[in-house]
């Protein structure tokens, strides 16, 4: 999965680091206000507003930004959102999960339907993609939380499945410079519970913590790389779309493709 944190520095060289940096701060915000709408104002009494501020504050949102998601949320203020998910097909049958948070159901299915035709991907049903992807927690850490032996240590104590560095991050957008992290893996109901006993081992809160999918097999597809990522990249930029997850395998043939 060396590829992605390498994909992200192809889209910085691009001049998309901005774009993204935008798309990632919109999400978050509504991220913040959807969960102060269905709960409490107070980060100490909702679990779900606490992990969207805690994401927030680990992608540097400020903090007037962040108060500003949570007094629109709390006074009930925007739209009611519902969270869906489309999943389809790419060139090369590469596999695409498409996460969303809408206001207007028939507007997303229409700009979503309409991403895939228009970039050699088809719309499928749903379940017909994900029973190729594992969903599970994932949780990050500035490099600089702690070498490799530490890191470890905290893993183990702290009762993930598995830790890696710098290349098996999932973001599309690591920071302002596309830092390298520490990612953590665990078991999807055990997400809560690894992310505090990690928050304790290393000392520090984590930069995101997050439910993903996480392909069983990835496809490599040199020649259809630069379509499929012009596939997800139209996803990406859709208002609704909060993430998109795939399983084409950014190999050094494709990433050599993607930046030609």
């Amino acid at each position: 999965m060396a590829g992605h944190s390498k994909w992200a520095n192809i889209q910085h060289r691009k001049g998309r680091q901005d774009k993204a940096r935008s798309k990632l701060f919109s999400k978050l915000s509504k991220d913040i206000t959807i969960a102060a709408k269905l709960g409490s104002p107070d980060v100490d009494m909702n679990p779900r507003l606490r992990l969207a501020v805690n994401n927030a504050k680990g992608q540097s949102m400020p903090k007037d930004n962040i108060q500003r998601a949570i007094s629109k949320g709390s006074a009930g203020e925007g739209a009611d959102y519902d969270e869906m998910r489309y999943e389809g097909f790419g060139p090369a049958g590469i596999g695409i999960i498409v996460e969303v948070s809408t206001d207007n159901k028939n507007r997303a299915a229409m700009e979503v339907r309409t991403a895939f035709s228009k970039n050699g991907g088809a719309l499928g049903e749903t379940g017909t993609v994900s029973f190729g992807f594992d969903q599970i927690g994932e949780i990050t850490y500035p490099l600089g939380a702690g070498d490799e032996d530490a890191v470890m240590e905290a893993a183990m104590e702290a009762g993930a499945d598995d830790v890696q560095s710098d290349e098996t991050s999932h973001e599309p957008d690591n920071g302002p410079d596309n830092a390298p992290l520490h990612t953590f893996l665990t078991a999807r109901d055990q997400l809560a519970v690894v992310a505090a006993e990690l928050e304790k081992a290393l000392g520090d809160a984590p930069k995101s913590v997050n439910l993903i999918w996480k392909a069983q097999n990835m496809i490599d597809a040199p020649d259809k790389a630069v379509t499929v990522m012009n596939l997800v990249e139209a996803l990406e930029d859709l208002d609704d779309v909060q993430t998109v997850y795939h399983n084409l395998e950014l190999s050094d043939a494709a990433l050599a493709a993607l930046e030609a």
